[in-house]
């Protein structure tokens, strides 16, 4: 287990928060997506300076943005080392998966996913194995935490890419057991990536993973259970019999699977508060997981700034409570009044303090 004696103050509040130890402050995040920087530059950087309660190590100097990044954030099609293709029409934000590789099943046989210790798993270099075993004792040395990282979309989401989703859904919906054989390549992916994180030394691994719709889950409960349960509890049991906390990331509803994810191990949860709604974290969530809300992103472009106060201050009176078990997320696009980004950081700095420090 993680010896939080051994942590700035900073990751310990995060910590205590993240196993009910009674944090000091409720860790606060704005999410500021690059074309966001791109819109409102040195406007949005004076305005982040102003709150350094919330964002103590900020200086001045953008991100570059005038660097590549990777693959999924630049405008046009790439194929990955999956073999699937992708399409971006938004120069950074996330594009989309627009063909598979698995689309027809008699592909299936001499298909191979790529290799865990020595390829990408999409886009960028190879995995630097020992790069990333020093950045974690260099981490433990500096009292900071060492993560490890699955790609987003690392199981259900990998399954509809490399089949197309209405494929995927329907392969669900008939029970077709060649989507046994894809999920457990998938999953052997997965778990030798989860091993060698372990190796390096990590003590907190990051999954995402968008399992729901707006107002259901993508599948039905009972299907999730049986195709996608066995996979979380074999990936996240892996973590926690070796010392690793779990931080999972959902977009959309996923209120009907939380039990289930709890059961699994997870440490951290990041569900979207618009789609789950606060009564429902609050009835199936709330001191049973840490919950590291994501604000409902849906307000940010069209709310009044005390329409936005109002949600926050909600959100914590109805989710947080003394032991802790609460963290907070906003995600800011382009969209994004200036003046709401303003609400959101004094709202911040009302309720809570800094992620990390």
């Amino acid at each position: 287990m993680i010896d939080i004696q051994t942590k700035s103050e900073g990751v310990q509040n995060y910590l205590k928060a993240a196993f009910f130890q009674g944090p000091d402050w409720i860790p606060c995040w704005l999410g500021v997506m690059p074309p966001t920087w791109g819109k409102y530059g040195e406007q949005l950087e004076d305005l982040l300076l102003e709150f350094p309660g919330i964002f103590p190590g900020f200086r001045k100097g953008r991100p570059d943005l005038d660097a590549p990044g990777d693959k999924c954030h630049q405008l046009g099609r790439f194929t990955d080392n999956w073999g699937c293709v992708w399409d971006n029409i938004a120069e950074g934000l996330d594009g989309a998966v627009v063909d598979s590789p698995l689309k027809d099943w008699a592909d299936l046989e001499g298909y191979r996913v790529p290799d865990p210790l020595t390829e990408s798993d999409g886009w960028g270099p190879p995995p630097d194995w020992e790069a990333q075993r020093r950045n974690c004792q260099r981490a433990k040395q500096n009292g900071r935490l060492a993560w490890g990282y699955l790609p987003h979309g690392f199981m259900y989401m990998r399954l509809y890419y490399l089949r197309g989703f209405q494929n995927f859904m329907l392969d669900v919906a008939t029970g077709d057991p060649r989507l046994g054989e894809l999920t457990q390549m998938v999953l052997e992916y997965n778990l030798a990536v989860i091993e060698k994180n372990i190796e390096c030394g990590v003590e907190i691994m990051e999954f995402g993973d968008d399992l729901g719709f707006q107002n259901s889950l993508a599948i039905s409960p009972v299907k999730w259970r049986e195709y996608l349960l066995p996979c979380y509890r074999e990936m996240f049991g892996l973590c926690r019999r070796n010392g690793v906390a779990i931080s999972l990331h959902s977009d959309g509803h996923i209120l009907d699977i939380i039990p289930d994810l709890v059961e699994c191990g997870v440490n951290i949860l990041n569900p979207q508060a618009g789609p789950n709604g606060l009564d429902g974290l609050e009835r199936v969530a709330k001191g049973k997981v840490c919950i590291y809300l994501d604000l409902d992103a849906r307000l940010f472009p069209f709310a009044t700034p005390e329409q936005l106060s109002d949600h926050i201050h909600e959100a914590v009176e109805r989710l947080d409570s003394p032991e802790g078990g609460l963290m907070l997320y906003a995600e800011c696009l382009p969209d994004t009044p200036l003046s709401n980004i303003r609400a959101i950081c004094e709202a911040f700095e009302d309720v809570g303090g800094p992620m990390m420090t």
